[in-house]
């Protein structure tokens, strides 16, 4: 745990992932150590192949590591069993993804509610919390449209609002803008800053400096291993559009 008063959300400590590939093995992860706060805003930014996928479906319990342990907001995963790891998917992290995986049959409040079905959460408690998330993100006015009636900026904002609605720990986007526009994608980085400046853990997957000087720190992942920059280097970095 963190000594200076706030609680760490995030601990990895030695995390390797290797994959057999027939007779052979690939080193996915080599021994990444990483502390995340509460209320944080980190990015994680490197190239295709780099780790970067393994490295969120372990912070996402979505895998789990090969060695090394991975502590979330205070407990290890490493060794829970699949229910238990289903458990943890659906309170304690909110995930948004780069295709909004959002149900087309159902409109936007029931697309965010659905998480709350899960939890065992029901009737008028679970329609006034997905509402409440819905306005969080500004588009209570969208609660019965269908994700075709919805620009991909809307959608997105959906799957945030969806991502919110059980409270998690923290909020973990994965190439958030991949498809998105130019003014889409402030829209929502202008969200993730919203929530961020109201308390949010937030973690993004990049692998765009652009989008990774958004946040408050940037750590590089490249060959599996993990580096740290600070975040107005990587500002620079995206201005010049190199890595």
């Amino acid at each position: 745990m963190s000594t200076s008063g706030t609680r760490t959300i995030i601990e990895l400590a030695g995390v390797r992932k290797t994959y057999a590939t027939g007779a052979a093995a690939v080193e996915a992860l080599r021994g990444i150590d990483v502390r995340i706060e509460e209320g944080e805003y980190v990015a994680i930014i490197g190239p295709s192949g780099s780790g970067k996928s393994t490295l969120m479906h372990i912070l996402g319990c979505l895998d789990v590591p090969t060695e090394g342990t991975y502590e979330l907001a205070g407990r290890d995963v490493s060794d829970l069993a699949e229910a238990e790891l289903a458990h943890i998917r659906n309170r304690e992290i909110g995930f948004v993804f780069q295709q909004f995986n959002l149900l087309p049959d159902m409109t936007a409040l029931r697309n965010v509610a659905l998480p709350l079905a899960y939890a065992g959460v029901y009737g008028a408690e679970r329609e006034e919390r997905a509402r409440h998330a819905l306005d969080r993100v500004g588009l209570s006015d969208r609660a019965d449209h269908r994700p075709g009636e919805l620009s991909g900026g809307q959608q997105q904002r959906v799957a945030v609002a969806r991502a919110l609605v059980t409270e998690p720990s923290m909020i973990l986007a994965d190439e958030p803008t991949g498809n998105l526009d130019s003014v889409s994608s402030a829209d929502v980085l202008a969200l993730f800053r919203e929530l961020h400046d109201a308390g949010r853990t937030i973690v993004l997957i990049t692998h765009e400096n652009d989008v990774a000087a958004e946040a408050d720190r940037v750590l590089t992942i490249r060959d599996g291993r993990i580096t740290e920059r600070a975040a107005d280097d990587a500002a620079t970095k995206a201005k010049v559009g190199t890595l």
